[in-house]
């Protein structure tokens, strides 16, 4: 299975105040994420981070969490991208997932449900193919920001504090509007 996540901000102290994350301590937090992570995330499956992941100490805690992970870097990854590059399959800025491109992990799962999917750290307002109706995925706002059409915050504070597999992202975005730049004749003739 495929699972998206962000702005876990792991050993980051202050995030509990800032985004007024109901934890006693950053070890209570980290605690209770990688145990949010693994109760979704079987050991064989993959995990694109959308960003910051953690502030200081990833080396220790990446190899708690189930999974093979790939990071999209953001903001606070430079503990992540300086001592724990080797914990990654796969360190890159952006994807665009789809059957035909992106990271051939994905490629058959995709194929599955025919999907395409922007993955980034920070929101876009348009994306790869958002004319055709296209997904794209982000962290960095905590779920302050208001998606539009076929976006998703999934970063941990907007999700419960948990991953998201990619089912669980078809069930969100099955409620989620039109993309607003849609070309409608386009669509309707490609479907």
């Amino acid at each position: 299975m495929i699972h998206f996540t962000a702005d876990l901000h792991l050993s980051h102290k202050k995030v509990i105040l800032y985004q007024n994350r109901p934890f006693e301590s950053v070890q209570d937090m980290n605690d209770a994420l990688i145990t949010y992570w693994n109760l979704k995330v079987d050991p064989d499956d993959l995990v694109y981070i959308l960003g910051d992941f953690a502030f200081f100490g990833s080396r220790d805690i990446l190899p708690r969490l189930n999974g093979k992970k790939i990071l999209l870097p953001g903001d606070h990854d430079q503990d992540a991208l300086n001592q724990a590059r080797g914990f990654f399959l796969d360190i890159v800025p952006l994807i665009n997932l789809s059957a035909k491109e992106g990271l051939p992990h994905a490629r058959e799962l995709l194929k599955q449900y025919d999907l395409s999917i922007t993955l980034c750290h920070w929101c876009m307002r348009v994306w790869r193919k958002s004319h055709y109706n296209s997904w794209h995925l982000y962290g960095h706002s905590h779920g302050r920001l208001e998606p539009i059409g076929k976006s998703w915050d999934v970063g941990v504070d907007n999700n419960n504090f948990m991953p998201l597999s990619l089912l669980d992202v078809i069930e969100i975005m099955k409620t989620r509007p039109d993309n607003p730049n849609l070309v409608k004749k386009k669509y309707e003739e490609t479907c």
